[in-house]
């Protein structure tokens, strides 16, 4: 087979740091954009079975969704959005590329991991590394908005190293809920925290047991103030917050060594980081300091321990104070936050190994040749932090040069909460629960010598249920055969079949069959309705059917926590 050179162009090219999406193009305009060598339009290359020019997949760090993963999926954002418009939220939509200065120093060490596109007629671009900058870009050019609870779900772009099935991937959804608007200080961030524990708690995900979830939290200007306090030159502030940042995934060895070797920073001033970034827990960690008079001594950490200790006083309101650990480490390493930080951990956000750091050391060592390849195996490699936000008052007068909008929120990441989830859902034997359909009812019809398919009554009564708001389907076959059907309804997971027979059918009736029944259940062979009971019949078996999931996977997870308490107890 062969094809000639401009729809082979068509395809997507990848490189180290751009991207091109090349689409029907005309001669000249390819030739001066994406080609390197001169080329005729009318050139062919051979597609014949030995000489493929490309394989076939997905670029590094992607993947195709199907079946119960997309099922799967569809809950977790569903779930989601349930909280965030339970909590006021309305949602926007902005381009998936953004012009290159809108993202450009906004991510400190990390814009090394943004995807530029080729020139695409005289405007920069690059794709959108998350969704925080592109909102406030949005929020600056609609100067009549000074206060939203927007919610926005898309999928971003960073090229980090890939772990496929830890969901760190180069293409992946962001959730974000972010509260726009001058209000009195600490309450809207107390209500973002709030909407973190209801997704991932009874209300949302249900990761209900015992350290199923943690809510690390820190303060901008407390870090900063440590910083000050210890000794660090105000230019080193943003680099040096950098490298705490990596102490969830590095030990301090590691982190001390890059202050010292690669930022400048004396090994004294370093030492004196340490004995405040190890310190973690709650009130008693903002007593301790308030008891430091170094502290006390510098206004912008002073700031900060108000700001937490009102924050505590209302996340004690709202009942989820239990959920938070004041951690001195968290720096989250990006420029635009200005207050409280946060992230949520799980249980697989470490790496699973206890020589994981040392395995991280001698990775850093090797990982330039290696840098595209998918860690999913290496012990080294958590999932990380599942969610992450802050306050970040001044992003939006960056672009405006006018008032500033103070803004803080919340960014879920949906592809390592996938990985967690299902793995959660493999352990306490409930995947089983995930159909890759949402039909309900499969019709289908029977018949001895001389059938002839009822395929007309068979459409007429999926009408019937469709015209019901009921799911169903049938066989797109004039006679298939019984057996079959009943493939089709039981890889596809429908929990019910309504069967046509010859005989049923003059005599005005159908049978509804629930699927799976064990042998000797009294309806194992389905039992017989007329077809004007049908509609209601069915749905009150759906009704029954419902009540009886949601309480199986209630017990699980009542076991989930049980065992877990177990545990805590031992």
């Amino acid at each position: 087979m062969r094809y000639s050179y401009s729809t082979i162009i068509r395809l997507a090219r990848f490189n180290s740091s751009t991207i091109s999406f090349i689409g029907p193009l005309n001669q000249h305009f390819y030739k001066r954009t994406f080609i390197t060598r001169p080329v005729d339009p009318l050139e062919t290359v051979d597609m014949g079975k030995d000489k493929a020019p490309y394989q076939l997949k997905t670029p590094k760090g992607t993947k195709d969704w199907e079946g119960k993963d997309m099922v799967l999926r569809d809950r977790i954002f569903n779930a989601i959005t349930t909280v965030f418009k339970r909590h006021g939220g309305v949602t926007i939509d902005t381009p998936v590329f953004e012009l290159r200065p809108i993202l450009s120093g906004k991510y400190g060490e990390d814009s090394k991991l943004i995807y530029d596109l080729a020139d695409q007629g005289g405007e920069l671009c690059s794709l959108r590394y998350d969704l925080t900058v592109p909102f406030a870009r949005w929020l600056a050019m609609n100067p009549s908005i000074q206060s939203i609870k927007r919610y926005h779900i898309a999928k971003v772009y960073r090229r980090d190293q890939p772990a496929m099935t830890k969901g760190r991937m180069r293409e992946f959804y962001q959730c974000d809920f972010d509260i726009a608007g001058a209000y009195d200080r600490m309450l809207p961030d107390a209500e973002v925290l709030r909407i973190i524990c209801e997704i991932f708690g009874e209300q949302g995900l249900g990761w209900t047991d015992e350290g199923a979830f943690n809510i690390k939290i820190n303060h901008r200007k407390v870090l900063d103030g440590i910083f000050e306090v210890c000794g660090v030159p105000k230019e080193k502030i943003r680099t040096i917050s950098s490298a705490v940042d990596k102490l969830d995934k590095s030990p301090w060895e590691e982190v001390k060594k890059e202050m010292i070797d690669e930022k400048g920073l004396s090994e004294e001033v370093a030492d004196r980081i340490w004995t405040f970034v190890q310190r973690k827990g709650g009130k008693d960690v903002m007593d301790a300091l308030r008891q430091d008079e170094r502290v006390m001594g510098n206004e912008s950490l002073k700031a900060g321990l108000e700001d937490m200790e009102l924050l505590f006083t209302y996340l004690d309101a709202f009942g989820v104070l239990s959920k938070v650990e004041f951690n001195l480490s968290l720096a989250r390493g990006l420029d635009y936050y200005t207050g409280v930080i946060y992230e949520v951990v799980t249980e697989g956000s470490a790496p699973s190994s206890t020589t994981g750091h040392k395995l991280q050391r001698a990775a850093k060592r090797e990982k330039t040749a290696e840098f595209d390849e998918d860690r999913s195996n290496d012990p080294s490699v958590g999932v990380g932090s599942v969610a992450a936000g802050g306050r970040y008052d001044e992003l939006v007068g960056m672009f405006s040069g006018k008032a500033q909008i103070p803004c803080v929120g919340i960014s879920f990441g949906v592809d390592r909460i996938f990985s967690i989830t299902k793995a959660r859902m493999e352990d306490s034997k409930t995947v089983s629960t995930i159909r890759p359909t949402e039909v309900d009812v499969f019709v289908m019809a029977f018949g001895g010598k001389g059938f002839t398919g009822l395929l007309t009554e068979r459409m007429q009564v999926a009408k019937m249920l469709w015209d019901a708001g009921i799911k169903a389907e049938f066989a797109y076959k004039q006679k298939p055969k019984l057996p079959a059907q009943f493939k089709s309804a039981e890889q596809s997971g429908i929990p019910f079949a309504v069967i046509l027979g010859e005989e049923e059918q003059a005599m005005g009736k159908v049978k509804i069959k629930e699927m799976g029944l064990p042998e000797g259940h009294p309806e194992k062979d389905g039992v017989m309705v007329g077809i004007g009971e049908l509609v209601g019949e069915v749905k009150e078996r759906l009704r029954r059917k419902g009540e009886g999931v949601e309480e199986m996977v209630d017990r699980v997870n009542g076991l989930s926590t049980q065992d877990a308490e177990g545990k805590t107890g031992q």
